[in-house]
């Protein structure tokens, strides 16, 4: 007997977004195999950011389903939560904690071994920080709060990566130790929302094109999307064309 096919990371069929009376995302529908990475890309406003604080529960969907690591969205939120690493526009850490201190914290809050001591060395270690392990947050430039953050998000070895533009606030330095860290690992799923279509089809295995208006322009495997399209999407013609 065939072994049965392993879950997907992800699945949405039909997930809509709304703010009130405005909607964000309508009608997106995409898969992603276990272990792989799902770029997103898309213009400003076109619900890239919403869509990954769905899958980060976050945010209840207003309609469709959602599926992340097998649990369904939003009943089962609670038993994902501690398997996910979100990296979004907010660092999600505390200004008046040191940099170690809010480490610490958030091991707590995983159920990490002594507060995960060696884990948190061994991270801000990586990312050039193990001289601030004492600074507090408020006191950091902008690149040194996102590498913390990039600490924070991996503290706990989560099995998938949500990650909203990584690199951003980064400087060269800084964007050349973020990346391997974040980067595909064999049993990790990523989702990545980036405006770089060059690294979006390189470093992804799926590519989800969200319209301005927050429909899907197309969903497909990375290796098959010409860059020319991909990047068309940004463009307000194309938008019209396809929302015809």
């Amino acid at each position: 007997m065939a072994e049965p096919a392993p879950e997907p990371a992800l699945r949405a069929s039909s997930l809509s977004q709304a703010y009130g009376e405005s909607w964000v995302l309508r009608d997106v529908s995409f898969e992603l195999p276990a272990g792989g990475t799902l770029a997103v890309i898309g213009p400003n406003g076109a619900g890239k950011s919403t869509l990954l604080q769905v899958l980060a529960t976050l945010l209840r969907p207003s309609s469709g389903s959602v599926s992340v690591l097998g649990s369904e969205l939003p009943g089962s939120a609670w038993k994902l939560r501690g398997r996910l690493g979100y990296l979004g526009h907010s660092p999600l850490l505390y200004r008046d904690l040191a940099a170690a201190e809010n480490l610490r914290f958030h091991a707590r809050l995983f159920g990490l071994p002594a507060e995960g001591a060696e884990r948190i060395a061994d991270l801000l270690e990586r990312v050039g920080l193990a001289h601030r392990a004492s600074t507090r947050v408020g006191e950091m430039s902008a690149g040194m709060v996102k590498r913390l953050a990039v600490c924070r998000a991996l503290l706990h070895d989560p099995e998938m990566l949500v990650l909203d533009e990584p690199l951003a606030n980064l400087d060269p330095a800084g964007a050349d130790v973020v990346a391997p860290l974040l980067g595909p690992r064999r049993g990790r799923s990523r989702v990545l929302v980036t405006h770089d279509v060059a690294a979006a089809l390189s470093g992804a295995d799926r590519v989800l094109a969200l319209t301005r208006e927050g429909s899907v322009a197309f969903e497909a495997p990375a290796a098959e999307v010409d860059p020319d399209r991909a990047r068309s999407i940004y463009s307000e013609e194309s938008l019209r064309g396809a929302m015809a």
